[in-house]
């Protein structure tokens, strides 16, 4: 009975593959609604749901820095009818969380690194700091006295910081936020001297006139302030994060089933009236193959075990 059994699963998974979706997706975004990754995939899915010809339900699911979203899709039937929607915590957690009921490496199979939200360094406008030169030399003789904001412990922003104290050999004062919105607008009342958030978060401020951009922690300029410099650009490689957003389907989900979840998104994001409004919530679309996503994960979560390790980065 068992040979039967083992003999008649590789006959069955092509029809599986060949028959989804065969009812509607369930999409677990492991934060708050309302939050970046919640309102980009409110934006994209239901996109995706016109290609695949099947609703999108998009759920939150929330707790333990996104830990307990991911451990609900972990261990969901891999056929594709349940996905994660995860941002940069996707790389952390294995190295901030002990005794997860998951390994982040296993557990799942890497569709699309969907849209990415910049990180920026922003001034309060009074900081006698025109430039990130300028900045790092006021930090270096004022070390320890410079209060930076970020959305959180082992965030995005947070490891972006991290990053660039290392990278320019300054000692500035972390101040976590809940959210790169309370953090802003700390900044823009001068209990701030800087914050390392989205771009999404400090733009609102900036564009006031409360607060000046000095740097995008990307390898290249961001679309939607294609004026502000990179990190590199002013003078300081290595210093390159973003948050993002991206899809996973719990591991062993069929290649086929795969490749047609990344066809229906590469679709969706290649529509003007979706990058349009990906470009209002601040998020710049990004839609990568799953093979060169799955090395970007690799790499990343090797990288953020260097800084947590390094900085000895703890959760609250």
């Amino acid at each position: 009975m068992k040979r039967r059994i083992l003999l008649a699963l590789p006959l069955a998974m092509p029809a599986l593959a060949q028959s989804f979706p065969s009812r509607s997706l369930r999409v677990v975004v492991p934060f708050a609604a309302g939050g970046a990754a919640d309102s980009a995939a409110r934006a994209i899915f239901p996109r995706i749901a016109e290609r695949l010809g099947q609703p999108v339900v998009v759920e939150n699911r929330t707790g333990a820095g996104g830990s307990l979203g991911g451990y609900e899709v972990a261990r969901a039937a891999a056929d594709g009818h349940t996905l994660l929607f995860d941002a940069s915590s996707h790389l952390v957690n294995p190295h901030l969380i002990r005794n997860l009921p998951f390994d982040y490496a296993t557990a799942f199979a890497p569709i699309s690194q969907v849209v990415t939200f910049p990180q920026v360094l922003a001034v309060k406008n009074d900081l006698p700091a025109p430039t990130l030169a300028a900045f790092i030399a006021l930090a270096k003789a004022r070390p320890g006295q410079l209060s930076v904001g970020t959305q959180g412990n082992a965030t995005a922003g947070h490891m972006g910081l991290v990053q660039f104290c290392q990278a320019a050999g300054i000692e500035v004062t972390h101040a976590p936020y809940r959210g790169g919105a309370d953090a802003a607008r700390d900044l823009a009342a001068g209990a701030l001297d800087a914050v390392f958030i989205t771009m999404l978060s400090a733009r609102p401020i900036v564009d006031s006139g409360r607060a000046r951009f000095l740097a995008v922690a990307n390898t290249q300029r961001s679309a939607l302030r294609p004026q502000l410099p990179t990190f590199a650009e002013a003078g300081l490689p290595g210093v390159a994060i973003s948050e993002w957003a991206s899809l996973f389907a719990p591991a062993g989900t069929p290649a086929e089933i795969q490749q047609t979840l990344y066809a229906a998104l590469r679709e969706a994001l290649a529509l003007a009236e979706l990058r349009e409004r990906l470009a209002n919530l601040g998020a710049e679309p990004v839609g990568s193959s799953p093979e060169v996503f799955a090395k970007f994960v690799t790499d990343g979560r090797a990288e953020m075990g260097r800084v947590v390790r390094e900085a000895n980065i703890r959760l609250d």
